[in-house]
């Protein structure tokens, strides 16, 4: 009996740039960047592929983006078909999409050393990133991040995906992107319910890692929810910042069954289905958030005064923090993200849970009954819902 064994490392490096109006002819960001990324080769294309909601909120960035690289022809050649595609869970749900952008991939000869750039929101980076990675085994992947939660957290990491056969990112890849540009000035298109929404991605990472950030949250609460733009930048890098020490720290590519950032998504991710993705993903970490939190206080690990604190923090943030699917008890329900939340771990359950505020702490089982209790709770301290589109 005799084999072979092999070992290698791969090393990925990335930066994550935070700027403003980028697409301004002023802006040399994008220009400098291909251009440090020039060989004495052929020129290099760069497709863009763009959510249709973002298009609507700025009409002139189709113009923009033309222009710009009309100007700076020297660092990369433009793609003349700019794609605008639906954004939202609906990206996520339509392999449509995969293959249409797979179809211009091959029709305008994208190859593996040239660029796919997504511009809009979580879903539609994720569903770019996907189709990039299957392409040619994989096309340099820039992501233009245009919400609160694509940037400060999901556009920033390694990860690209969609959702298949009813569940949530069933199809997916661990890909970095080449570079993130974080556009301050997309979010002032944002409705009050998107600024808030990556919100609580920031208060997620703080109460499992940085009490002082969470008390920066705590503190900044109303400011945030008043759309101050200051204090959302800092929010912004700050929460990046965190993500991206964490996925520099052991298991970027989750080989293990261990997600220590998916503090409250296990609840989250059954919701959203649910409720036919009409809650926004943040929205449902939110609340994913408050049932873990009240889940750890039962356990005896998080003290009233700080239970408290957080449901304040997410409540003066402006989220409901009830959700009548909650409730829905059978055989679909919410703790049916439990059996699947495993599943996509890769076999042994590990969920999060809060020790104290910035401490958070894994457990391998979740009882069934103490779940119910805290949705109870939630529901009694809300008895008013808020509409979904208030």
């Amino acid at each position: 009996m005799s084999h072979l064994q092999q070992s290698f490392a791969v090393r990925f490096t990335y930066n994550v740039f935070f700027t403003e109006q980028l697409f301004a002819n002023t802006n040399p960001l994008l220009a400098d960047f291909f251009s440090q990324q020039a060989t004495s080769e052929v020129r290099k294309k760069l497709l863009f592929v763009i959510d249709s909601g973002v298009v609507e909120a700025i009409p002139d960035l189709l113009t923009d983006i033309t222009l710009y690289f009309a100007q700076h022809s020297d660092a990369v050649e433009l793609v003349p078909d700019l794609m605008v595609v639906s954004g939202g869970e609906l990206a996520k749900n339509s392999p449509d999409l995969i293959e249409k952008i797979v179809d211009t991939v091959d029709r305008y000869g994208i190859d593996r050393h040239s660029y796919v750039a997504a511009i809009g929101g979580g879903s539609v980076l994720d569903m770019v990133g996907y189709a990039a990675a299957i392409s040619h085994r994989g096309i340099r992947h820039l992501r233009i991040p245009t919400t609160v939660l694509s940037q400060n957290d999901s556009g920033v990491g390694v990860k690209n995906g969609v959702n298949y056969r009813g569940k949530k990112n069933f199809l997916g890849t661990f890909v970095p992107p080449v570079a993130v540009f974080n556009d301050s000035d997309f979010l002032t298109s944002l409705d009050d319910r998107d600024w808030r929404a990556g919100i609580s991605e920031a208060v997620k990472v703080a109460l499992i890692k940085d009490k002082v950030f969470f008390e920066w949250i705590e503190a900044n609460a109303e400011a945030l929810a008043a759309r101050d733009m200051a204090t959302m930048q800092y929010l912004i890098h700050r929460c990046a910042e965190m993500h991206l020490q964490h996925i520099a720290g052991g298991d970027p590519f989750e080989m293990g069954s261990s997600r220590p950032l998916d503090f409250g998504h296990w609840s989250a991710h059954k919701l959203e289905q649910l409720t036919n993705f009409e809650l926004r993903h943040g929205e449902a970490v939110a609340i994913g958030i408050a049932l873990d939190t009240i889940y750890s206080n039962q356990l005896g690990w998080l003290t009233d005064a700080d239970t408290n604190r957080v449901l304040t923090t997410l409540r003066t943030l402006g989220f409901s923090l009830y959700q009548p699917m909650l409730d829905a008890d059978n055989s679909a329900g919410i703790l049916k993200g439990l059996s699947e939340f495993r599943e996509h771990l890769g076999g042994q359950l590990t969920i999060m849970l809060l020790q104290a505020i910035g401490q958070g702490v894994e457990v391998h089982e979740i009882d069934a009954n103490r779940v119910r209790q805290a949705i109870a709770t939630l529901r009694e301290q809300e008895p008013t819902v808020q509409t979904l589109h208030a």
